[in-house]
């Protein structure tokens, strides 16, 4: 618990801010009141900070009441980097005292952004993610449930801090945490298990036409760690708030093959909800199918190097080949138009994203040429600094 004064001349203000431990040490609810500056009323506040954990001040006509004070059962939270549920209910100790069990990701499950709806992973292999309990972490066990599942397989793990074992078969599942009889289904972030590259059987993998990587025949290039089996029914499953997993498909002639294959870098998705944080108000994302017109549009996401081969102009090397670039299209002005206006906005926003991620460096191309339907831009998260236009 932490204490904030701003000391005046007339009254002493008072910003008592109730943090929850864990993962993330943020805030609850913060409540402001007014007080007199009588030393008694100054150290029985800090004897309630200090010694019992949540309460409210109230101010009423200049004098101060307490309005209520509960006792925070700070022994009943676990330590092992968890906190209460942020998807807790809405009388979250009420739910302590009964023992119910609550379970959420933490924030930084989401990314940078936080707005990422999907984690990746290879078969087996270990996975982060960073979850939020109530109680005692010790006692909790988990298991993968695929999206289209409606009951538990029984593979059942104990929960050991963040780190977790991605399922053996490719796919997407929601995390289950389950305490004696108890079990919490976390609806998201979405993991999304790969199959893994050296599956891929010359130029296809499990019949979809893919084409050879540069690595296949040079070894100073790289290849995608696996790909995204995307079944017809999964397009629309969301990989971020505002993308879904249909923008990322290759756009080539196989469009009655199911499943097909998407290679997704997560720090592509980072990047772009970054970019459209940064637009803000400006950007309108209208529905999907809204009449209002569509404020984005993703040109192209994934392309299969075979495919990419076809595109006019397309590097040989296109980072589209590796699931970490994106030509868009966005309406960042809001004025039902694509112009070189938006384009401007929106490479404005790179650059600032770049600047606040470093991490998320890459490249930036414009496309203004008459040749094309609308200016797009294309962003992608390659590791290094790139810019250009077409």
């Amino acid at each position: 618990m932490s204490v904030w004064r701003q000391k005046s001349t007339r009254t002493l203000l008072a910003a008592v801010n109730v943090r929850e431990s864990g993962v993330y040490d943020r805030p609850l609810e913060t409540y402001h009141g007014s007080t007199s500056t009588h030393l008694r009323a100054a150290r029985l506040r800090r004897f309630f900070c200090r010694e019992i954990g949540v309460f409210v001040v109230k101010h009423r006509a200049g004098r101060v009441t307490w309005g209520t004070m509960v006792v925070a059962t700070i022994a009943a939270i676990g330590v092992l980097q968890f906190s209460p549920a942020r998807s807790a209910p809405t009388e979250p100790f009420a739910a302590l005292a009964r023992g119910r069990l609550n379970a959420g990701a933490s924030l930084n499950a989401f990314g940078d952004s936080r707005e990422l709806r999907f984690r990746f992973a290879l078969p087996g292999a270990d996975v982060e993610f960073p979850l939020e309990v109530s109680g005692d972490p010790s006692a909790l066990v988990y298991e993968w449930v695929g999206t289209r599942d409606t009951i538990l397989n029984g593979d059942l793990r104990p929960v050991n801090g963040a780190a977790f074992v991605a399922p053996t078969k490719p796919g997407f599942y929601h995390l289950a945490v389950i305490r004696g009889t108890e079990r919490h289904i976390i609806p998201e972030p979405t993991l999304a298990v790969m199959v893994p590259f050296r599956q891929k059987i010359g130029a296809t993998l499990n019949g979809y036409r893919i084409g050879t990587y540069l690595a296949e025949r040079l070894s100073r290039y790289d290849h995608p760690d696996g790909f995204l089996e995307v079944r017809e029914g999964d397009v629309d499953l969301k990989v971020s708030t505002h993308l879904r997993l249909g923008d990322f498909v290759t756009h080539d002639g196989q469009s009655d093959v199911w499943p097909k294959y998407v290679a997704l870098n997560p720090r592509l998705l980072d990047k772009l909800e970054l970019v459209f944080g940064q637009l803000g108000g400006s950007l309108r994302l209208s529905p999907r199918g809204s009449t209002l017109g569509l404020a984005f549009d993703v040109h192209s996401g994934f392309r299969t190097p075979v495919h990419n081969r076809g595109v006019w102009g397309a590097a040989t090397d296109s980072r589209h080949q590796y699931g970490d670039a994106a030509d868009i299209a966005v309406d960042a002005d809001g004025d039902g138009r694509i112009t070189m206006r938006d384009e401007m906005l929106v490479a404005q926003a790179v650059e600032r994203v770049e600047q606040e991620h470093p991490d998320l460096v890459g490249g930036l191309g414009l496309y203004t040429s008459g040749q094309y339907r609308t200016p797009y831009v294309h962003i992608d998260a390659r590791g290094t600094r790139s810019r250009w236009k077409g």
